[in-house]
Formats: C-alpha cells, sequence, structure tokens
C-alpha cells in the first residue's frame, strides 16, 4: 500500500530536522546537496550558483558547509594544456547515515555521562531531613 503524502511529507521533514540537528545546515545548503543528489554528473561552483538561483559567492559558502559537514566531496579536474578546476558530487548517503549514527552514539554516551554527573553531584549534597520528635 503506498504511504499517503502526509507520511512522506512527515519523514521528509525529520529528514531535514537531522541535517539541520547533526549539522546545522541552512535551507540552501540542503537545496543544494537535493541538486547533487538529482544530477548524474559532478558540477562546478558556477553550475552549483546557476541551478539554485544564487550568487557564485553565496553558493561557495553552502559548498563549504556540505563539504565540513561530510555531505559531499570535492574533485579535481586537470586540464590537458594545465590548470585545473573542481567539481562537487554528493557522498554515498550510507557514509552520511553512518557518521550521523556516529555521533548520535557519541552524543548519548555523553548526555549519559552528564546525567550520572549530576545525579552524583546533587545525590551527595541532598540535605538530610530532619527527624519530627513525637
Amino acid at each position: 500500500m503506498p504511504d499517503s503524502m502526509s507520511e512522506q511529507l512527515q519523514r521528509d521533514m525529520v529528514c531535514e530536522g537531522l541535517l539541520e540537528c547533526f549539522h546545522g545546515l541552512k535551507q540552501l545548503d540542503k537545496e543544494i546537496f537535493q541538486e547533487l543528489v538529482q544530477t548524474e554528473e559532478p558540477l562546478t561552483i558556477d553550475e552549483i550558483a546557476e541551478k539554485v538561483d544564487r550568487e557564485r559567492s553565496t553558493a561557495y559558502r553552502a559548498v563549504q558547509r556540505l563539504l565540513q559537514a561530510g555531505f559531499i566531496q570535492k574533485e579535481q579536474v586537470n586540464y590537458e594544456q594545465g590548470g585545473y578546476y573542481h567539481v562537487y558530487r554528493p557522498t554515498d548517503p550510507s557514509n552520511i547515515a553512518d557518521d550521523m549514527q556516529r555521533m548520535l552514539n557519541d552524543w548519548y554516551a555523553k548526555m549519559g555521562q552528564l546525567i550520572q554527573e549530576f545525579e552524583n553531584k546533587y545525590e551527595q549534597s541532598e540535605p538530610s531531613t530532619p527527624t519530627v520528635e513525637s
């Protein structure tokens, strides 16, 4: 049975939330990532900027965030007569998912440690309850 549109939208919203929560990605970053996923060939910065209808410098900053987050890869293409340019392609989704799982596991372990520290600190400093004499 096919998913309803609202179920698909909820899944998409959760996924977008993950991209924002895990990596601090902005809307433009997500648009560029989607363009790279949908395109068969890697794209240059100029091609990316044209696809998302933004200035080259704006697209470049978004691409840098995606590179830093590990969502895309940069490749150098050499001209035969010398010189080069860069193209960008998406990272394998399973690698991205593995990285997010590691980040989640690290976060979970850190939160568990902080909760334990909280409990230890405030258990020891709990004021003693006065006894009632009759």
